[in-house]
């Protein structure tokens, strides 16, 4: 992870990790070290990718919803619906 690299891809990295590990791991990706690199993440928790620039959503393979974050809350969409079952904030204020 600490390679220079253009693009750095995901794969749920963080699933196998405790939550005080993953809050690490994801302070660490936003760092300024990681400030100017494409990261490609594949995760369940909702709160790993709750900041991130764009999220897509896939349902049995299809993608189902793509846009930032507040923008698919907002929708009351699928990804909406995916935050409040991990009982997080869904108000326009989380941002």
């Amino acid at each position: 992870m600490l390679t220079p690299s253009n693009i750095l891809v995901l794969d749920e990295a963080t699933a196998a990790v405790d939550v005080e590990t993953d809050a690490m791991l994801q302070t660490t990706l936003r760092s300024p070290l990681f400030a100017n690199r494409t990261i490609i993440t594949v995760a369940h928790r909702i709160n790993t990718i709750l900041d991130s620039d764009r999220v897509v959503v896939l349902d049995k393979g299809e993608v189902v919803e793509f846009d930032k974050p507040q923008e698919l809350i907002k929708k009351q969409g699928v990804f909406y619906g995916l935050v409040k079952q991990a009982g997080l904030d869904t108000s326009e204020s989380s941002s």
